[in-house]
């Protein structure tokens, strides 16, 4: 052969010939003739098709094909990748596969064509290439470049070249073999097809095939058939298989497959064999020139062309993408051809494409036939059909149509205006058919989207469904058939203002028509912005939204996207990045950008210069070099709103850090730079610093991971203290980080400077924190650290830990401290240090004067020392006494300390004897000492004993502790003997259990002046020791000679108020001798014990110490564990209770208790509740305490009783005469209270609840219950008695003379009618003085009066019996006037008045002449009765309290009520809360109640009365001198209604209780009340909660109280009172001596206010309740609460739910309740208290409720 194909050396191939024999030569020339005539003939038809020889032909056809690519070819720019970044897991977007930053290898790099074809794989091997690039980007004319480029030689590497286009395949149904792939579907060879296809087989290697289109592909790749067996030459398989089988190399092994498609998701499979893949770009600013230099080559406005480009950004960036610069290019010549001077190009995409529309169909009409409009007119039938053929084959799948589908005038106007593109269709080796597409995919999209919008069939809701932004990739088994990449960008485009005309002209309807179908689109995009988007999406949905040109939309979206956009790892193009600014700009918000692992060129930055609204930018990639850094820095100055800029995970070194920092320099709004992990190394660090030092606003420079050396990390240390708005740096390991002063440019001033806080102009003090962590700094180093820390005179903190200082270093260090400035804290730890160096440590403490603190330990390797910021040491030397400064001097410093405590901890050390030699070598010259630790070491009893002979010398020692130092019993002697010998020691706590505690807290000993110099000494009884002294001894356990032995010592202990013992396994005999050493504790207030098992004899041990010491006020014992003796200061000054409780204490303790309680008999409460008495342990306890004259309340409450039992006590109480009251419940409660008193008393009580009595029980009741005829009160709820057996009990209840009330709670009472009731009563012995019916209670209550001479019952029931029915009723009113004679009292609640029953109560009861209360709330009555009812209250002239709360009456009722109350004289309560009365109902109120001067409660609460209403009563309240209580709560005034009546309420001299809650009534009334309160010097109740009063009127409000000195309740709940109020309120609490319960709740308390607060309530001598609720207290609060309980010695509830107190809160809490007997509960639901602790402390101490109930 004359042309060697493959550009092979000659003598190569013909070495090869002259080896083959002859017979191989002729077959060889057999196969190669038709091989080689094929081949000419593939070169023949590619060139004819794709090459040289087409464009020859096709230039005379320029103007019918206007849009095939007829131009001279300009390179594209192809990125080859060396990551496969485009495989995607199933269950995550594209953009998250790589989400870490690609490292160096993985970076995309540039390559030629030809560079794509050299062999990188073994010879043999399949070669598979896959190139990828966006619509438009040339894909497909770069494959026909490569075929046009083979034909003329230029790859010689291969002899046969094959074209397939997945769009054409899809057209294929049948089954085919390679070979009929390759002859029958590209070219058949004339003759010889099986010598041709065996010669292809012997040079597979140079064989090319080419796939363009995969994403166009309809069927899922089939790789089934390939991985079984691997198919044959001859097989039939489908496209799929035969696309699989070359791309694994089953089929034609060696030969080169390339791959093209859209960025879709891809086969697996694909993946997996891939050898080389590069994505297409299209093209970049330099090849848009070369092309467009191209196209307008023949035109003498081609610089004007390419400069109009060059000034248009966004126009350059659309030319990026090739199709769309050739589309630009059409309408660019278009219209400088017509209009030279002024160009005016289209802004989007969508209206490029109808623009170019326009364009094609005026070349071809010609300028004469009319204008756009015309043209349009005249063909809108053909573009209107071409639409419904593109939408058609959109939904059909569908890209090739055959002649069939199309009809004839459709392809007329198609190929005359170069819209379809013709081609040869070959399913088989028959005749091919003619097949038919739009030029390009996205042409086809256009018509389709413009088919939607002009189609009169299609309704919003359908325009709705097609337009969507899928939020996820195509999942693994969705097949890739969707044709619609920019499907909806040309939607959006077409719903533009812009769009509208052409789209009325096609559709041939009006504006709304067209703007409906396009706001349906907007819509659409606007709920796409709300919806979750992947980066991709984001980035489409921003083309939609820039395609509609609609601020507004832009807007809204902008808004909508979270304010932080994420895109990680896709390719961004500068058309992308305009998109984004558009939509970003647009909105109103400052925005994230993050972009991770994206590709992009240099251009994008120059787009992202104009994005203004961009808050925080984000750049992470190993692509982000110099040159990246160099183009960003050219963008920054753009963009007027960044704050924050990373660029992390990038290759940028020291000379593209500093291009980057003179830029930002510039940007003088910026706040934080992150240049972690890049390749800086060396930067030149002190212009770095200057250029830093320029930008006011910066906040954060970070340099991690950067490998910064030792040396740079030094200079970088003396740069940042040079640099006046630098305050840290801080380097740990590869960590760097540098953090400026900010905005100000200034430190917040120290808050000492004290003296300067009232001048003008006041000079900051600028705090440096150095922080050089973990970076090898060694001794070497110590004096260069020196003198970079002396050169800062403004340290704050200095953390040189995880170094290798050592004890040289760290002794340099220290040497050098009184001159360096360091306000907080040094911190040495991890440094190596040893005994030594710890030794400086503590010898620096006395040459430091500003030290505080030093904390060490050995084993944690921790060392750190913090320091004073008071500068009054600032600028002292060391000074080596600091008590030798003269008279004067002293004088003036009278009542200051001159050297500043100090504390140190040298805690988990494991010292030795010999180390601890040294320690206290050191430690004895350190005599400021405040608080010394030296907890976790080994010191043992000597070390420990050796340790006390310091003590003298810290004279300023306040704590002492030395945990788990494996001390004895010994030491525990040794150290109660010191609280004999030293009087300063305040608290003692002692533990020998699993963790050690030895921790003594000592009073502040006072100084004294001598009349020369300053005196350390001390009192001899100084002023602490009254407060008291506290040992406590936990988890040791001693034995009685022990107990003995300690209690010795403690006797000699002065002053010693408390002994607390837990857990040390006490014995009866060791509990004994403790008790007996009671009188010998002179001071003991609280002797506790707990966790100790009791026997029951050492229960009774417990409770028989009244009678050993004088001085107990109580003794509890509780469930056999807890024991607290409580005494008092003198003898006898006081009752003892005794506290029995959750014992099992039986009958068999019961005789041996009552001896002990017989021989105090000075008893107040004996509480034996939760035990297992029984009745026979009650009978015995009763016979008993009957035999002795005792006054006391006896708690025996569940202890087993049954109703048998109850009836004794009830026989004991009738016949007993020192028994006063006996209270009974049988229920869950178990409630049994016996109150018993020595001498006669005249009240005499029974009180039975839920006691579950059967008849007999009933029977024997009311026999017990006729001798008691001493009885004033009995109170019966629940007990099962029915209505006939409650009429035998009132005729058992009688009473020798005097009052006796009656009250039976049952089911039945809220059934029977008043007149059943009114019955019952008259059956009662005696003159009823009061009748009570409160239904909604169940609850039917008696007043009966007894005579000198009562009727018989027996004479009065026969009587009533004799009469007959029809005159029974006027009997029964008869016997009622005569019972109800001395009647003072009616109240009845929830009743249903019928006609005959208010008849009874207007003509009977109502006018008896002794009726001085009658009350009818919440009842039913007929509105003609509620009339008659107040015409009857007319009659009522001796009344004095009138109840008609709850009774619904209106404002006509009120008017006839003002008749009644006219008519009554003596009135003094009127209640008529929970009405509708209203304004006009109150005025009419107040006039009537001007007259009424014996008035002293008005109740007028939730009435709906506003401002009038009051204001008319304010008028009448001036008069009323009289008024001792007045509700108004509730109503709807404002504050002008408000200080209306706070002005009248002055004149009320007498007011008592003033209820003024739930009125929003705000500050100035608040204020104005303030006001008032001085005139009210007899307010007892204030009530003012939920008022909206703020912290104005809370303050003005609290500094008022004060002058109430009686106040006893106040309530100012639900008031946003402010910190101010709450002190101002804690202030004058020591003013309200009567004050018991004040209600705070919601109030927005914090633990600020609670010491005030907390110091307040201690000083309020009869407080009783404390709510605290629903506030904002945490443990420091309820420690500080927990504080004062001691000292509140009546408090009987302390409400602290819904707040934040934790463990630490609720475990005080727990401690202080255990030294406050009379404390009944203190509540804690819903506080962040661990369920665990909480049950176990409320085991320990009931009182302590954590339950909601």
């Amino acid at each position: 052969m004359a042309v060697r194909w493959d550009g092979e050396p000659a003598g190569c191939g013909r070495r090869h010939r002259r080896s083959s024999s002859v017979s191989d030569v002729d077959v060889k020339k057999q196969r190669l003739d038709p091989a080689e005539k094929y081949r000419h003939l593939l070169i023949d038809y590619i060139c004819q098709r794709y090459g040289s020889r087409r464009a020859a032909g096709a230039a005379a056809q320029e103007q019918t094909q206007p849009l095939a690519f007829n131009q001279a070819f300009v390179n594209l720019v192809i990125r080859q990748s060396k990551a496969f970044r485009l495989k995607e897991r199933t269950d995550k977007p594209r953009e998250d596969v790589a989400g870490a930053p690609e490292s160096e290898e993985c970076a995309d790099t540039a390559v030629q064509v030809s560079d794509l074809f050299r062999s990188v794989v073994p010879s043999g091997t399949t070669k598979v290439i896959f190139l990828f690039g966006k619509p438009g980007t040339g894909k497909t004319m770069l494959m026909h470049r490569i075929c046009q480029k083979w034909a003329e030689g230029v790859l010689p590497q291969f002899l046969f070249t094959f074209l397939f286009e997945f769009r054409q395949l899809n057209l294929l149904k049948r089954k085919l073999t390679l070979k009929e792939l390759l002859f029958d579907l590209f070219l058949q060879p004339e003759d010889s097809p099986d010598a041709v296809f065996q010669y292809l087989l012997e040079n597979v290697w140079r064989t090319l095939i080419i796939f363009d289109g995969l994403d166009e592909f309809a069927v899922d790749v089939d790789v089934s058939s390939s991985s079984k067996g691997g198919p044959t030459l001859t097989s039939c398989m489908s496209i799929s298989e035969l696309f699989a089988g070359l791309c694994h190399g089953k089929l034609l092994p060696g030969c080169t497959v390339l791959v093209t498609s859209r960025p879709k998701r891809l086969p697996d499979f694909l993946l997996n064999t891939v050898d080389l893949l590069a994505e297409i770009w299209g093209f970049d600013h330099e090849k848009v020139e070369e092309y467009v230099s191209r196209y307008f080559h023949q035109h003498s406005f081609k610089e004007q062309a390419i400069a109009h480009l060059k000034n248009n950004t966004k126009l350059l960036n659309m030319c990026l993408i090739p199709a769309l610069c050739y589309v630009v290019c059409i309408c660019l010549e278009y219209l400088l051809l017509k209009h030279q001077m002024s160009v005016e190009l289209p802004q989007t995409m969508t209206q490029f494409y109808i623009k170019m529309l326009l364009i094609f169909i005026n070349k071809q009409q010609g300028e004469c036939a009319g204008g756009e409009e015309t043209q349009l007119n005249c063909n809108k039938k053909a573009i209107l059909g071409l639409c419904d053929l593109a939408l058609k084959g959109l939904e059909d799948k569908k890209v090739v149509f055959y002649v069939g589908d199309i009809p004839e005038h459709l392809k007329e106007f198609a190929s005359l205006h170069g819209l379809l593109t013709v081609f040869e269709v070959k399913t088989s080796g028959t005749c091919p058919e003619t097949g038919y597409a739009f030029v390009h995919l996205s042409l086809q999209e256009f018509f389709a989207a413009l088919c939607l919008m002009v189609s009169k069939k299609v309704d919003k809701n359908y325009l709705k469904k097609k337009f969507s932004l899928k939020s996820k990739w195509t999942s693994k088994n969705e097949a890739k058939t969707e044709f619609m990449d920019s499907f909806h960008i040309f939607l959006s485009g077409l719903s533009s203002k812009e769009c509208r005309t052409f789209l009325m002209l096609l559709a041939e309807q009006d504006a709304a028509w067209v703007q409906d179908k396009q706001d349906a689109i907007l819509q659409s995009l606007k709920k796409l912005a709300a919806t979750h988007l992947t980066g991709p999406k984001v980035i489409e949905l921003c083309h939609c939204t820039f395609e509609t040109q609609d601020l507004k939309v832009a807007q809204h979206i902008g808004n909508l996207l979270n304010f932080k956009y994420e895109f990680k790892n896709f390719r961004l193009t500068p058309l992308d990045m305009s998109a984004l600014v558009f939509v970003i700009n647009s909105g109103q918000n400052l925005t994230h950008l993050d972009f991770s692992g994206c590709v992009m060129d240099i251009d994008c930055l120059e787009v992202l210069a104009s994005c203004k609204n961009v808050e925080y930018l984000s750049f992470r990639s190993r692509r982000c070099g110099d040159d990246f850094a160099a183009a960003l820095s050219k963008s920054l100055q753009g963009m007027g709103s960044l704050k924050k800029l990373e660029l992390t995970g990038g290759s940028i070194t020291a000379e593209g850090m500093t291009n980057l920092v003179q830029a930002s320099s510039q940007c003088l709004q910026l706040e934080e730079i992150n240049l972690q992990d890049n390749r800086i190394r060396d930067p030149e660090v002190k212009r770095m610093m200057d250029l830093f030092s320029r930008m006011e606003k910066l906040k954060k420079i970070d340099l991690s991971n950067n490998s910064l050396s030792l040396n740079t990390v030094l200079i970088l240390a003396k740069e940042v203290i040079a640099c006046q708005n630098a305050t840290e740096l801080r380097v740990r390991k590869d960590t760097v980080m540098i953090y400026f002063s900010g905005p100000s440019g200034k430190v917040p001033r120290s808050l000492d400077l004290k003296w300067e806080e009232n001048k003008e102009h006041v000079i900051p003090t600028r705090h440096v924190k150095l922080c050089l962590q973990d970076r090898n700094l060694s001794s070497q180093h110590a004096k260069e650290i020196v003198a970079i820390l002396q050169s800062c005179p403004c340290l704050s903190e200095v953390d040189l830990s995880g170094n290798k200082l050592g004890d040289e270093g760290c002794s340099c260090l220290l040497e050098s401290l009184p001159w360096i400035s360091i306000s907080k804290q040094l911190d040495l730890s991890q440094n190596r240090l040893s005994v030594n160096g710890i030794c400086s440590l503590l010898k620096s403490v006395n040459t430091c004067q500003k030290m505080m603190e030093v904390q060490v330990s050995l084993c944690h390797e921790t060392a750190v020392l913090r320091f004073t910021e008071d500068r009054e040491f600032a600028s002292l030397p060391p000074r080596e006494d600091p008590m030798s400064s003269t008279d004067d001097q002293q004088y003036g410093e009278e009542n200051q300390t001159l050297t500043a405590s100090k504390k140190i901890r040298l805690t988990d050390s494991h010292f030795q004897a010999v180390d601890l030699e040294k320690l206290c070598a050191v430690l004895k010259e350190c005599s400021s000492i405040s608080e010394l630790d030296l907890s976790n070491n080994y010191l043992g009893d000597e070390g420990l004993l050796q340790l006390f002979q310091l003590l003298p010398n810290w004279k300023m020692l306040s704590s002492l502790k030395l945990n788990d130092n494996q001390i004895s019993l010994k030491s525990v002697f040794f150290l109660a003997q010191s609280l004999s010998t030293l009087e300063h020691i305040k608290t003692m706590n002692l533990s020998l259990g699993h963790t050690q505690v030895v921790h003594l807290t000592f009073w502040e000993r006072i100084r004294v002046r001598s009349t020369s110099r300053w005196r350390s000494s001390f009192l001899a009884h100084p002023k602490h020791i009254a407060k008291g002294r506290c040992f406590c001894l936990r988890d040791c356990r001693v034995g009685p000679e022990d107990v003995t032995r300690l209690c010795q010592i403690l006797a000699q202990c002065p002053h010693l108020t408390e002994i607390a013992l837990s857990g040390n396994s006490l014995s009866d005999q060791s509990i004994e001798r403790l008790l007996s050493f009671l009188p010998y504790l002179c001071h003991l207030t609280l002797l506790s014990i707990r966790s100790n098992t009791f026997s029951p004899r050492c229960s009774v041990l417990l409770i028989n110490s009244i009678n050993l010491c004088e001085r107990i006020r109580m003794v509890e014992v509780r469930s056999n564990e807890n024991a607290f003796l409580h005494l008092g200061e003198s003898m006898r000054s006081q009752k003892t209770s005794c506290r029995l409780t959750d014992c099992a204490i039986g009958q068999g303790q019961i005789d041996e208790l009552c001896r002990v309680l017989e021989q105090h008999g000075w008893l107040a409460e004996v509480d034996f509740s939760r035990n297992q008495l029984g009745d026979e342990g009650l009978r015995c306890l009763l016979d008993h305490l009957h035999q002795v004259p005792i006054t006391c309340s006896l708690n025996l409450s569940h202890n087993r009783i049954s109703q048998d039992g109850v009836l004794h006590l009830i026989n004991a109480f009738a016949t007993s005469g020192n028994t006063t009251e006996v209270q009974v419940s049988l229920c869950s409660k178990a409630t049994l209270i016996i109150k018993l008193t020595s001498r006669d008393h005249p009240r005499k009580i029974l009180r039975l609840s839920e006691c579950n009595f059967q008849p007999e029980h009933l029977e024997k009741l009311c026999l017990l219950l006729e001798k008691c005829t001493g009885l004033t009160e009995y109170i019966s709820s629940n007990n099962n008695v029915t209505v006939q057996a409650a009429e035998r009990l009132l005729h058992s209840l009688r009473k020798n003379l005097g009052p006796l009330k009656i009250s039976i709670e049952e089911p039945w009472v809220c059934k029977e009618s008043v007149t059943n009731l009114l019955k019952l009563a008259v059956q009662a012995c005696g003159n009823i003085t009061e009748i009570m019916i409160c239904k909604d209670k169940t609850l039917f209550q008696l007043g009966v009066r007894f005579p000198h001479c009562l009727e018989k019952v027996e004479s009065v029931v026969s009587r009533l019996n004799l009469y007959k029915p029809e005159i029974k009723h006027a009997c029964f009113c008869q016997r009622v006037c005569e019972k109800c004679a001395q009647l003072q009292e009616l109240r009845w609640s929830h009743v249903e008045l019928h006609n005959d029953e208010a008849e009874m109560l207007v003509r009977i009861l109502l006018p008896l002449p002794e009726l001085k209360m009658f009350g009818l709330t919440s009842s039913s009555i007929m509105p003609t009765g509620i009339d008659y009812l107040i015409t009857g209250l007319q009659n009522c002239q001796a009344i004095e309290e009138l109840n008609l709360g709850h009774m619904k009456l209106s404002s006509a009722a009120i008017t006839k009520l003002v008749l009644a109350l006219r008519e009554m004289p003596s009135l003094k309560r009127l209640i008529l809360n929970h009405n509708s009365i209203g304004n006009d109902g109150c005025s009419r109120l107040a006039g009537t109640l001007r007259n009424m001067h014996y008035m002293e409660e008005i109740n007028l609460s939730h009435n709906k009365i506003g401002d009038p209403g009051l204001i008319n009563l304010a008028a009448v309240l001036l008069e009323m001198e009289n008024l001792k209580r007045i509700d108004l709560s509730g109503n709807s005034p404002s504050p002008a209604g408000g200080e209306k009546l706070m002005e009248a309420l002055a004149y009320c001299k007498r007011i008592e209780e003033l209820l003024l809650s739930r009125n929003v009534f705000g500050d100035r009334t608040a204020v104005k009340l303030a006001l008032c309160l001085p005139h009210m010097t007899n307010l007892k109740i204030l009530h003012l909660q939920n008022n909206n009063i703020g912290p104005a009127g809370g303050m003005e409000l609290a500094r008022a109280l004060v002058s109430c000195g009686l106040l006893e309740e106040i309530s100012l709940s639900e008031n946003d009172l402010g910190e101010g109020s709450i002190h101002a309120l804690s202030e004058g609490l020591p003013c309200l001596e009567h004050l018991q319960k004040i209600d705070l709740k919601l109030c927005g308390i914090t633990d600020d206010a609670s010491k005030s607060l907390s110091h307040g309530f201690r000083q309020c001598p009869s407080m009783e309740e404390i709510m605290l609720s629903w506030n904002a207290l945490g443990d420091r609060g309820a420690q500080e609460l927990a504080s004062a309980l001691p000292g509140m010695e009546k408090l009987k509830m302390l409400d602290l739910e819904k707040n934040r107190i934790g463990a630490c809160g609720a475990t005080k809490l727990a401690e202080e309740l255990a030294k406050c007997p009379e404390i009944q509960f203190i509540r804690l639901w819903d506080n962040p208290v661990p369920k665990g602790l909480a049950e176990n402390l409320t085991s320990q101490d009931p009182r302590l409720c954590f339950s909601f109930y």
